[in-house]
């Protein structure tokens, strides 16, 4: 192992260098270079964007996984880059005790029965569910970790390559401040006894030596500000690239937002669901049950009601209607029937008949 014991001490006193003059800036003895307005306008724009990202995913990850030993499972997995091994869902196993209770009292029984046709939807259900799990890994969290543990690791190591840039030059115009004080102070107050060959000789190599040094200080500050601003604008550049990086997210939030829409249609409904590249049938599309009717009972409508959704039946004032409920209905709604339409009717808007 080569073991520079120089290049080290070079650093460990660049390192100090620094940390004097960050502590003399947080204490008000030493002057900070100011940054451009719109590069500390970006830089504020890319914290913002970093901090909101993190949130979102981890809210995220919440809502596809609330069980936290589960999202630290998939986490360890994800590091050691392995596929994590397929699980049923929840729905699933559920379906599957349903189907497996069905032939143990009996397919052919009314209740055996029932729990094949929910056992069979709950399954249906899961494999949704684990559909949707994965659409939104790919489509949405994969693209936010790779900008947090991608993109943002690169912006931050340049800011503080920044700020290391920024310390340096602050550090040489300092030097050059006192460097030409100490100038001026030399030629402002000669030795008064500079008219003897000797000490004469000696206070013009004094005065040579400092305004050698001024001289090496000012070659020091133009070294140290064109690296500034040369550091500057690579991290401008990187900052501007954050609103591609929006671009991005914006799509995946899309996608993601498709793929939620699609999930949830497919619980409550059978209808189509309208995607970007056009009208595609969900993948449970349930057909209707036939429940245990209770009640089934004539009534009258006595204002006009607009459904609000598929599961709902308009009514029309004045018309008659069969309506009847079902076990575990809210007491509020009825089911009602007019023709070949079915659907939740509001008890406050019928009288009901003998």
């Amino acid at each position: 192992m080569d073991f520079n014991v120089k290049k080290l001490a070079s650093d460990a006193g660049v390192f100090f260098t620094r940390a004097v003059q960050f502590t003399e800036e947080k204490l008000g003895q030493a002057e900070k270079t100011e940054l451009d307005p719109h590069l500390e306008n970006l830089i504020t724009r890319a914290d913002g964007t970093k901090n909101w990202t993190e949130k979102i995913l981890r809210q995220t990850e919440v809502l596809l996984q609330p069980n936290p030993s589960a999202r630290i499972e998939e986490y360890i997995y994800d590091k050691l880059d392995k596929k994590l091994p397929s699980k049923a869902t929840n729905a699933e196993l559920l379906g599957q005790y349903m189907l497996e209770a069905a032939n143990d009292f009996g397919p052919v029984t009314p209740y055996g029965s029932t729990l094949i046709t929910v056992g069979e939807y709950q399954k249906r259900l899961g494999g949704a569910e684990r559909e949707f799990l994965h659409t939104s890994a790919t489509t949405f969290l994969t693209p936010l970790r790779n900008f947090l543990e991608g993109d943002w690791r690169t912006i931050s190591k340049e800011r503080r390559l920044l700020e290391n840039r920024r310390l340096d030059l602050d550090i040489c115009k300092a030097r050059l401040k006192k460097a030409k004080q100490a100038e001026a102070k030399a030629a402002a107050a000669p030795d008064f006894q500079e008219t003897r060959p000797r000490n004469y000789v000696l206070s013009a190599s004094a005065s040579a030596l400092l305004s050698e040094e001024v001289d090496k200080s000012e070659h020091e500050l133009r070294v140290a500000q064109t690296e500034f601003d040369r550091q500057a604008e690579v991290t401008r550049l990187l900052l501007e690239g954050i609103s591609s990086t929006h671009l991005n997210h914006l799509r995946c939030l899309h996608d993601f937002a498709e793929a939620q829409a699609t999930y949830y249609a497919q619980w409550f409904t059978g209808t189509t669901v309208s995607t970007s590249s056009g009208q595609r049938p969900s993948t449970l599309a349930m057909e209707q049950t036939q429940l245990p009717v209770t009640g089934a009972r004539k009534a009258k409508v006595l204002y006009d009601y607009d459904a609000h959704d598929s599961s709902e039946l308009s009514l029309l004032a004045d018309e008659l209607i069969t309506v009847y409920t079902v076990p575990g209905m809210d007491p509020d709604w009825l089911i009602g029937e007019r023709g070949n339409e079915k659907g939740k009717v509001p008890v406050t808007y019928l009288e009901l008949l003998s």
